[in-house]
């Protein structure tokens, strides 16, 4: 009997909340320590300067200054950039 019944046709109507991935800084923006650079599902960017990897893969700031992004190894990193005191 693979024929299911007929009936309720609201049978469609399920669907996940956004989980709101994404880069949140972009390259050359000002962040403070502790902010949010990165959300991500595994690690596609990986942290670099200045960057920790929080327990759901994002990358957040350790340190104040500015956002860059490079590539190297085939592998994209996120840094911050503190700028020196004078």
């Amino acid at each position: 009997m693979g024929r299911s019944k007929g009936g309720s046709g609201a049978k469609n109507g399920r669907d996940s909340n956004p989980k709101h991935l994404g880069v949140k800084v972009y390259g050359g923006q000002a962040v403070t320590a502790g902010s949010i650079i990165i959300k991500q599902r595994g690690t596609k960017i990986f942290p670099g300067n200045n960057v920790k990897k929080a327990g759901d893969d994002s990358l957040f700031a350790t340190a104040d200054g500015v956002v860059m992004f490079d590539e190297h190894n085939n592998r994209k990193y996120a840094n911050v950039v503190v700028a020196e005191a004078k």
